[in-house]
């Protein structure tokens, strides 16, 4: 597998948990506000998988359709432990922790693997790194408001 597939396939593997991640924050959230603004981050972070999954497809890859191991295992640890947890606070700490988490692979990528990717999905990763960004900040502003 070429390093152009390796992250690619890391990356959106990744965006996709990060849209279950969440599905759970919003179904957690007590605020009417929160839950809106919850699922228009889905609907945005949505759009940046199926970015992702194409540049996948034109890899010769299959897309993205399921949650990782890895995903589904940190998802079971978050929801026990939050199971004593609930409420906007619950959920502005799973958004807030996710978002920083992919911001951070998304940077890796963009720095240490650059030179190895093909330039029509390095196009497709740093486009949707900014939508990964807007998460980022979008994290932070409700853990503030909300944790």
């Amino acid at each position: 597998m070429t390093q152009t597939v390796e992250t690619l396939k890391s990356l959106t593997q990744t965006t996709f948990d990060s849209i279950e991640g969440y599905r759970k924050a919003a179904e957690k959230a007590d605020s009417p506000a929160l839950k809106n603004a919850l699922n228009t981050r889905i609907n945005d972070r949505a759009t940046t998988l199926t970015k992702l999954n194409e540049a996948l497809r034109s890899q010769g890859e299959e897309p993205i359709t399921s949650s990782s191991a890895l995903g589904s295992m940190h998802q079971a640890f978050l929801t026990i432990t939050e199971a004593f947890e609930g409420g906007d606070e619950a959920a502005a700490e799973r958004v807030e922790e996710g978002e920083e988490f992919l911001a951070d692979k998304f940077r890796d990528a963009l720095e240490d693997d650059a030179n190895e990717i093909d330039v029509s999905v390095l196009n497709v990763i740093k486009s949707a790194y900014s939508e990964v960004r807007e998460g980022e900040k979008f994290g932070n502003m409700i853990e503030r408001a909300y944790a």
